[in-house]
């Protein structure tokens, strides 16, 4: 993988391949999104406000909604491509590195002149997290960068996208893509446009509760979410599984029984195992099984990307 820079030139377009060599076949799916440094503290107890605590080790992963979902589909077998920015600290070298280890293509990452981001988690002894995000150069990735790569996002059988990123941004990657998985999150209004091309919108039981004016049950949030305007929707509920919706139909999907140790990137994971399965022909609810699972592989270890499961660690889920 090349390192690039602002003023580098466009990377050749054609999925994958480079001048004077022979085409790639087109990616299987190409995430665009952010890339994070996750600063991690296990803590007892997450403090009160105005009240310090005392935590473990700092302990630094790579990470970012995007970079997440990129590692996971890559480390199951995907082709899968990465649209983003890293910044010009020793952090920006080191995500680089670990994106490239896993095997993510890397033409379209652009080093940039800055703060790469970061993630400040704190991980409760229920292996439950705590995250604020602080997007460095991720902030910048614009409109133009997804203008220069049309060809190549068009050309991918699935886009997954995700709100880390500017929301213009997003939105116009959902222009250019033949299929949109759509994870709301962090959750914020979107516009209607972007919701109508989601095919899934992928939200947790928090994301939904915004979306929705508050909680419900599942099925039931699930079938809200499908008239709101999305082709489909899923509905993730942690260790209980998740909720498919589509026109017609809503199924219940089961997760398998595990021992939390960190759930931090499960939902990055789920989500990057859905968009890669959809893209190799699954229907959503088979998909979504698959996916399931996957989520469910990358909370019996630390960290996000760390944690992500090869197709072998799934055997027994």
């Amino acid at each position: 993988m090349t390192a690039r820079g602002d003023d580098a030139g466009p990377a050749p377009e054609g999925a994958g391949g480079r001048r004077g060599e022979e085409p790639a076949p087109p990616f299987e799916m190409i995430v665009v999104g952010s890339v994070n440094a996750d600063l991690v503290i296990r803590v007892d107890r997450r403090p009160m406000p105005g009240e310090t605590v005392i935590g473990s080790d700092l302990a630094t992963y790579p990470g970012g909604k995007g970079a997440n979902q990129a590692v996971a589909a890559a480390r199951l077998g995907a082709r899968v491509a990465l649209l983003g920015r890293v910044g010009s600290d020793g952090n920006g070298e080191f995500l680089r590195k670990a994106l490239s280890g896993d095997g993510v293509d890397l033409d379209r990452l652009t080093d940039t002149p800055g703060p790469s981001g970061v993630a400040v988690i704190t991980v409760g002894a229920d292996g439950d997290n705590s995250i604020i995000v602080s997007p460095g150069v991720n902030a910048r990735l614009s409109e133009d960068d997804i203008a220069a790569a049309a060809d190549l996002l068009a050309s991918a059988r699935v886009v997954s996208l995700q709100l880390e990123s500017p929301l213009a941004t997003v939105v116009a990657a959902a222009r250019t893509a033949a299929r949109v998985v759509f994870n709301l999150s962090p959750p914020a209004a979107v516009p209607d446009e972007l919701l109508a091309v989601c095919d899934p919108l992928v939200v947790n039981e928090h994301e939904a509760a915004l979306l929705l004016g508050g909680p419900g049950e599942p099925e039931q949030q699930a079938r809200a979410l499908l008239a709101l305007g999305p082709r489909s929707a899923v509905l993730t509920l942690g260790a209980d599984g998740a909720v498919v919706a589509e026109p017609g139909t809503v199924t219940a999907v089961p997760s398998p029984r595990v021992e939390a140790v960190d759930t931090t990137g499960a939902g990055d994971a789920f989500t990057g195992a859905l968009a890669w399965r959809l893209a190799r022909g699954d229907g959503l609810a088979d998909a979504t099984a698959f996916a399931v699972r996957v989520g469910a592989a990358s909370v019996r270890a630390p960290g996000a990307q760390s944690s992500y499961p090869y197709p072998e660690d799934l055997e027994g889920l």
